[in-house]
């Protein structure tokens, strides 16, 4: 299968093994003084260990490799210790992989291994010991799923209608394109006038989906709009994508980012358009 996964250029590569503290899963050992990858199966793609190479030898490329298995990821880390668990956990939650900490959690549980205090980047350490998520710090280092009922029954609120957002962040200036909650997903991409114009935004559009927003007219840098998109195409197995925008003719360049990510990704992905009119109605 083709995935992310890092490389490493031999030729910068100093062997100075500062790298290897940055890597939990235990991918990466000195060997004849250059920084190895000894296991595919350990290595996210997630890339923790490039921001600590001083000489840039460290970048994520796609190639085929074996599907990483959080399990045995486990195996490695778990006797490391408490700081080396903890360190893995961290990295899980500030990825958004959400799924993949749920396995490491439930990998503990059964070996009754003790879960040592951890916390999303950015949120004070006395808030949430365990890394669930909490409001605190910033969003785009916080991604997470939120949990709703199966065939997206809204959960019961005292007032008001009840919320169909499945994830945060929302922004795609935001999004982690390798967030485990994509994979198999149904995606509402919305400009960000939709939901304020379309007073069923959540019941008629939103429910059961992973929403993405922007704004084509007003954000800058479109193209890089565009690169993530496609990274999240390529990235994931996606099931379908409805593009909502509004009906003034600035608005359809949602479409054109869409459509334009999808050719630089290479898939193929039905797209189905709405246009929302400025009162409020599907036109």
């Amino acid at each position: 299968m083709k995935r992310k996964i890092i490389t490493i250029d031999e030729e910068k590569c100093t062997g100075c093994g500062q790298c290897i503290p940055d890597c939990p899963e235990g991918a990466l050992q000195l060997i004849e003084g250059k920084a190895r990858l000894v296991s595919d199966l350990f290595c996210d793609g997630l890339g923790a260990c490039i921001g600590t190479c001083p000489e840039g030898a460290i970048s994520v490329i796609e190639r085929e490799a074996g599907a990483y298995d959080e399990n045995a990821v486990m195996d490695n880390v778990a006797p490391q210790g408490a700081a080396v668990i903890r360190a893995h956990l961290e990295h899980l939650l500030n990825h958004g992989e959400w799924a993949l900490y749920t396995q490491a959690i439930g990998y503990l549980d059964r070996h009754q291994i003790p879960v040592p205090d951890h916390r999303i980047m950015g949120h004070h350490p006395d808030i949430e010991p365990r890394g669930h998520p909490s409001f605190a710090g910033c969003p785009g280092s916080a991604a997470r799923s939120i949990p709703r009922r199966p065939g997206g029954t809204p959960v019961e609120q005292t007032t008001g209608s009840a919320s169909e957002l499945r994830q945060w962040p929302v922004q795609l200036a935001l999004l982690n394109p390798r967030a485990s909650y994509f994979e198999k997903a149904d995606i509402l991409i919305a400009a960000d006038c939709v939901p304020f114009a379309y007073g069923s935004f959540h019941r008629d559009l939103l429910r059961g989906k992973i929403v993405i927003i922007f704004c084509p007219k007003l954000d800058s840098d479109i193209e890089k709009y565009i690169a993530k998109l496609s990274e999240i195409f390529s990235t994931h197995a996606i099931n379908s994508i409805t593009a909502v925008h509004m009906e003034v003719p600035c608005c359809t360049g949602v479409l054109y980012v869409i459509n334009q990510a999808l050719a630089r990704s290479g898939k193929t992905i039905p797209v189905k358009e709405i246009t929302i009119s400025i009162d409020g109605q599907v036109v």
